[in-house]
C-alpha cells in the first residue's frame, strides 16, 4: 500500500504552485532530503536548488520565507534562501528547508 508522495515531492510541487501563484516560473534542478528528528518531532532537512529566468524571481524568492508552503502531513517549520547568483539569462537559488510530520 502506497503512502502516497514524500515530504520532499510535496515540497518541490507546493513550490511551484507559489512560484505559478506569483507569475514565475521556477525549474527545480537539484534537490535531497536528510532525515531529522528530534526529542518531540520527526521529519527531514531538504536542500532544493531552484532555477528561473523570470524578472519576478528576486521578489518571489524573497517572500518565501514567509509563504504559506501547506504540504499534506508535514509542517514546514524553517525555510531560508541560502545561495543566490545570476548566470547569463537566469538566476540560481539554493533554499533549505526543515519539514516536519504532522501527528
Amino acid at each position: 500500500m502506497s503512502r502516497g508522495p514524500d515530504a520532499l515531492a510535496l515540497l518541490e510541487r507546493r513550490l511551484r504552485i507559489a512560484a505559478e501563484a506569483a507569475g514565475v516560473a521556477i525549474d527545480v534542478c537539484d534537490s535531497h532530503a536528510i532525515p531529522w528528528a528530534s526529542a518531540t518531532f520527526n521529519g527531514a532537512r531538504h536542500r532544493l536548488t531552484i532555477v528561473s529566468g523570470e524578472p519576478g524571481f528576486d521578489a518571489w524568492l524573497t517572500g518565501l520565507p514567509e509563504a504559506n508552503l501547506p504540504l499534506r502531513g508535514h509542517l514546514v517549520a524553517d525555510l531560508a534562501v541560502t545561495e543566490q547568483e545570476s548566470l547569463a539569462d537566469q538566476q540560481v537559488a539554493t533554499i533549505e528547508v526543515l519539514t516536519v510530520e504532522e501527528r
